[in-house]
């Protein structure tokens, strides 16, 4: 059966990727916003809003797979920077301390629209950094893209003190639920 990615997150199709997988990338381009409150209720609703909005869109049988990832500190959502000033904002306040990634995912069946919907989420300590520390680690670049602003999988790995839970849930996509729900919920076996 044919999988399709909802998503234009570069980590989300290596990840996929890796796993040897044959598919396709179909950027949702949903707006980005939902009115739960909750991170884990947030996440699932905006990956359903991918994943539904690319099935919707497709004429031929096909695993629609749509994902969303936040950074929560202190009941307060973190999503991606927008400039070098709110990435510096969002590390100095997350070094020293812990705070949860939340990743919803959604799979829809586009034969009957059967849609299934899970999150996971994953403590992350980050260390200690002073100020040119977070300096050097924004002008590698690669956190603007990134929900907290940083990259575990990169140079991130070096501001990271520890995590419990999902690494891949970190990365943007829980790829061990991932397997759980395609095997138990729709019959597809990645192994």
């Amino acid at each position: 059966m044919k999988i399709v990615l909802a998503s234009k997150s570069p980590r989300r199709r290596e990840l996929l990727s890796n796993l040897g997988l044959d598919f396709q990338v179909i950027e949702s381009n949903v707006e980005e916003f939902s009115s739960e409150k909750h991170p884990s209720r947030y996440v699932m609703d905006l990956s359903f809003n991918k994943a539904l909005l690319v099935a919707k869109k497709l004429k031929e049988e096909a695993i629609v797979i749509g994902a969303d990832t936040v950074v929560v500190i202190e009941d307060k959502v973190l999503g991606k920077p927008k400039d070098r000033d709110e990435a510096y904002i969002m590390l100095k306040n997350l070094q020293g301390r812990v705070h949860t990634v939340y990743t919803g995912i959604t799979i829809v069946r586009t034969k009957d629209f059967k849609c299934v919907s899970d999150f996971e989420e994953t403590k992350v300590w980050i260390k200690k950094l002073e100020d040119e520390e977070i300096f050097n680690y924004i002008d590698t670049g690669e956190g603007y893209d990134k929900a907290g602003a940083y990259a575990i999988q990169g140079f991130g790995a070096l501001i990271v003190e520890k995590i419990e839970g999902d690494y891949f849930n970190v990365v943007g996509l829980p790829i061990s639920k991932l397997f759980d729900i395609l095997k138990r919920e729709f019959g597809v076996r990645l192994l």
